[in-house]
């Protein structure tokens, strides 16, 4: 059984596949740092906000972030969080994302991952241990992506423009907007906004208002609170910006992730 440690003490084990649980309490920080081995990072409950350099994921108890090795990332935790994380060899991981990417978790493969929790680490190559982790692995590169991702641009104005806006998101920011303030013809901010982040400038700033609104509605923010600080004109549309990303209402968005 492998709780309260942390996974670098173990990462020389003879396995594919290593998995450790931890428990950790609100505003916890895991300051910058990377694994040698790729990482699926699952809360049972509490949600996650993972940052590296070229953006950002927040991850709910509906999801896991799959973290490549050698990636540097830091980990802040909104509320209560019980970790449980999986670290693959790169033979393990060849069917998953070749950069960092928020993965639904369906009940079986959360179940997977919190049974795979309790195994020994030097678990027997045959027999139920082994199936366990064959079948957690052919879950986890079948799970479906999530947009929880936020990218952030390199270009050091427009990364000032990005880290503002987060700071406090409006939906009713307009591209004429940003282009005034970056001193950019129309043309140029798209395309350089496009090739910074890969998003279009509203694909992004949607992304960053789900990502402003998860943790508050996680916490039990009303609904229209939560759309009417964002910018939208009303409930409705907010309702409807977050089924099309989410797959779900807020409302029942919410009562999952509490």
């Amino acid at each position: 059984m492998v709780r309260r440690t942390r996974a670098a003490a173990h990462e020389a084990t003879p396995r594919p596949l290593i998995a450790v649980g931890n428990d950790y309490p609100d505003g916890h920080l895991h300051p910058s740092h990377s694994h040698r081995r790729g990482q699926f990072l699952h809360a049972e409950h509490g949600i996650m906000m993972v940052a590296t350099e070229t953006g950002g994921w927040v991850v709910p108890p509906q999801a896991g972030v799959w973290i490549p090795g050698g990636i540097a990332h830091s980990i802040r935790m909104l509320g209560a969080v019980a970790t449980r994380s999986v670290y693959l060899e790169p033979e393990a991981a060849t069917r998953l994302p070749a950069a960092c990417q928020v993965l639904g978790v369906a009940p079986l493969l959360r179940q997977l991952l919190i049974a795979a929790v309790d195994l020994p680490l030097e678990y027997p190559p045959e027999g139920r241990a082994a199936h366990l982790v064959g079948l957690l692995l052919a879950e986890l590169a079948q799970a479906p992506p999530l947009p929880f991702c936020l990218p952030a641009p390199a270009e050091p104005r427009l990364a000032a423009a990005c880290r503002r806006f987060c700071a406090r998101p409006d939906i009713g920011e307009e591209t004429a907007d940003w282009c005034g303030a970056l001193g950019m013809s129309r043309r140029g901010f798209t395309r350089l906004f496009r090739a910074e982040t890969g998003l279009s400038f509203r694909e992004w700033q949607r992304r960053a208002c789900l990502q402003a609104a998860l943790p508050r509605l996680a916490a039990g923010d009303r609904v229209t609170a939560v759309a009417l600080d964002l910018g939208y004109a009303s409930p409705a549309a907010f309702t409807a910006m977050f089924r099309q990303l989410v797959g779900m209402p807020p409302q029942l968005w919410a009562r999952h992730a509490g």
